[in-house]
């Protein structure tokens, strides 16, 4: 092959879709290519007329417009334009001119179909519109990932073992045994049928029972979980996985509507292939000191490395890390309550930011606060408070997440306040909003009770909820401040570098990727009076409402994952490398398909973010 053709082949295999391609096939492709150049101004391809060439950009940049003039996208090197027109009886469907002088390949509409009828990645990438090319890249992701779509019911071995909420303590432990079970379900059957009212298990018979000698004839619905955390049947596992490293259980009542399918405990889901972090969370409730936690806390990012490696999505490893978050904040407030004895009120410890979110990975520092009960003293009581903060933040750094350069921490006076002062606070954030003052204060917007009174947070979740959803000032503020960190794309889809510092020609993922979508996000969750937390679900509810047009829904979520894939990718091979792991990318360590596809990503992040402006401050306007 002569070495400017070979020049042409090396080239073509740098950029998606011909990177996945076998050699024989780009042979092929370089065949028939005819080499073109255009100045700029020029146009390439007018609306209406024949086109028979896909059209490969070498070097330099092209605009394509809607027939109405109205600009559709900026394309760079490396990428296509004009297979919408030969998917469409070989018309142009969008007018496409040069904006720098560009040399273009032609590659001949009979290579395009041979590689659309044979090669399924360059079906997938050439479909119509950038969106779903991002959309079919998930899809693949998905599909590779059969442990990840699985359903819970796959672990159901046996029918549910049951008794009645009359039964007594002996008898409740000879069905146990007898049935070799470490779960029992109580049933209710006063009234119409039967209904599931509790579940007793092993860890309770010994830690609620023997421990305190309690006589054989107690009633067991005297020791019973009553507030029962359950499980659709329709759930995957890794969806249990989650809901298990949330709320810290070992046992799930699988249900299909009223109807109990079975139960699954803990010990199910760590056969599960996927399911490694449980072993870690487990872990955890086992150590009986800070030390203890701290060792523990060097398998973290190898827990991570290998969800990722297992091909979990990023909800699922959000949850995952921030369940292990969680539990190291759990167990060292209860090392905390046994070193300084029984707290004077009641409190809860809340989480904030991408813990509350579940969507924490490797690089993170602590956010948290706590709500005291409204007897609360400062006198009297805070010097406990205090010390049980200190106590937990301390802790949680040695266990390597770092304390907040910001201060929100429990361990600010500011932010370990009575429920009636947070509804204070928030209400003067809504009521009162400063552009300064909620840029500070975002991050509360995000929380999760994780341990004692978890109510409260609840309570805030409801006045959050209400109070944010009326006040269209509130949301303009906060629509403002989410326009604040934008996606780190040029005018012509190039990526816009740091300047200066160790991190010059990288961009940041989290700070210029992730973040700008929850950003967005939350402003419509907010807006739609939702109480969700987490950014997927936040979508689900905002996919019930007309807040913003019905395809802006899945190209979020697909947004949203993709660039968080990205990120957490990154972070995994840092850590296989035995580097520090960050957020900060160079495009040059970036796979064609992944450039590809972030661009495309941000994209729909920056079309985003106009629709927010143009929406609030169009709001506000005709509220004036």
């Amino acid at each position: 092959m002569q070495a400017e053709l070979i020049e042409i082949r090396n080239h073509l295999a740098q950029h998606a879709p011909f990177d996945e391609m076998p050699e024989e096939t780009l042979d092929k492709i370089v065949a028939g290519i005819e080499v073109t150049y255009f100045r700029a101004g020029a146009d390439i391809l007018k609306f209406g007329e024949r086109n028979s060439h896909l059209h490969y950009i070498r070097s330099g940049a092209v605009e394509m417009y809607r027939r109405t003039g109205e600009l559709y996208n900026r394309l760079g090197e490396g990428e296509i334009f004009g297979q919408y027109g030969l998917l469409m009886s070989k018309t142009v469907r969008f007018p496409v001119k040069a904006i720098e002088d560009s040399l273009i390949y032609l590659i001949p509409d009979e290579i395009f179909q041979y590689l659309w009828k044979n090669d399924d990645n360059f079906t997938d990438f050439v479909e119509v519109e950038d969106r779903s090319r991002l959309r079919s890249a998930l899809s693949r992701r998905r599909r590779s990932s059969q442990p990840m779509t699985a359903r819970v019911t796959r672990l159901i071995s046996r029918e549910p073992v049951t008794a009645p909420i009359s039964v007594r303590l002996q008898e409740a432990a000879r069905i146990m045994t007898e049935e070799g079970v470490s779960a029992l379900l109580l049933m209710d059957e006063s009234g119409d049928g039967s209904r599931l009212s509790g579940i007793i298990t092993d860890r309770d018979l010994r830690t609620r029972a023997l421990s305190e000698a309690l006589p054989s004839e107690t009633p067991i619905s005297d020791i019973m979980t009553d507030s029962l955390i359950t499980t659709s049947s329709n759930s995957f596992i890794f969806e249990a996985m989650l809901t298990m490293l949330h709320n810290n259980v070992h046992h799930l009542p699988v249900m299909e509507g009223d109807t109990i399918r079975g139960v699954i405990a803990l010990s199910d889901i760590v056969k599960h292939e996927s399911q490694s972090s449980l072993y870690l969370v487990s872990n955890i409730y086992q150590q009986q000191d800070v030390q203890g936690l701290k060792r523990l806390s060097k398998e973290v990012p190898s827990t991570f490395v290998r969800m990722v490696h297992e091909d979990a999505n990023s909800h699922m490893i959000g949850s995952a890390m921030a369940g292990i978050g969680r539990s190291f904040s759990q167990r060292l407030l209860e090392l905390g309550e046994e070193k300084l004895g029984p707290p004077p009120v009641p409190y809860c410890f809340m989480a904030l930011g991408s813990m509350a979110r579940d969507e924490q990975l490797v690089v993170t520092d602590q956010d948290n606060a706590m709500v005291l009960d409204d007897s609360f003293d400062p006198a009297q009581h805070d010097e406990y408070f205090l010390a049980l903060a200190k106590f937990v933040s301390d802790g949680l750094a040695d266990c390597g997440y770092t304390y907040c350069t910001g201060d929100i921490m429990a361990t600010n006076q500011k932010w370990r306040q009575p429920l009636k002062v947070w509804k204070e606070y928030f209400a003067d954030w809504i009521e009162n909003p400063k552009a300064e003052a909620l840029l500070n204060s975002n991050i509360f917007f995000d929380l999760d009770g994780i341990f004692g009174r978890t109510e409260y947070t609840e309570e805030l979740k409801a006045f959050i909820a209400e109070r944010a959803s009326n006040s269209q000032r509130f949301l303009a503020m906060l629509a403002r401040n989410a326009l604040n960190r934008t996606p780190p794309l040029g005018f012509f889809r190039t990526f816009v570098m740091d300047e200066g510092g160790k991190q010059a020609k990288t961009f940041n993922l989290k700070r210029r990727g992730t973040a700008p979508v929850s950003d967005l996000i939350r402003v419509h969750s907010l807006a739609c009076g939702s109480k969700a937390q987490n950014t997927f679900n936040r979508l689900k509810a905002i996919a019930g409402t007309k807040l913003i047009p019905e395809d802006g829904v899945d190209n979020l979520r697909d947004a949203f994952e993709f660039i968080a894939i990205v990120r957490i990718r990154h972070q995994a091979l840092a850590i296989e490398a035995g580097r520090e792991p960050d957020n900060n990318v160079r495009p040059e360590d970036l796979s064609p398909f992944e450039r590809s596809h972030l661009k495309d990503a941000f994209q729909v992040v920056s079309q985003a973010q106009k629709f927010l402006k143009f929406r609030y401050h169009a709001q506000v306007a005709r509220n004036v």
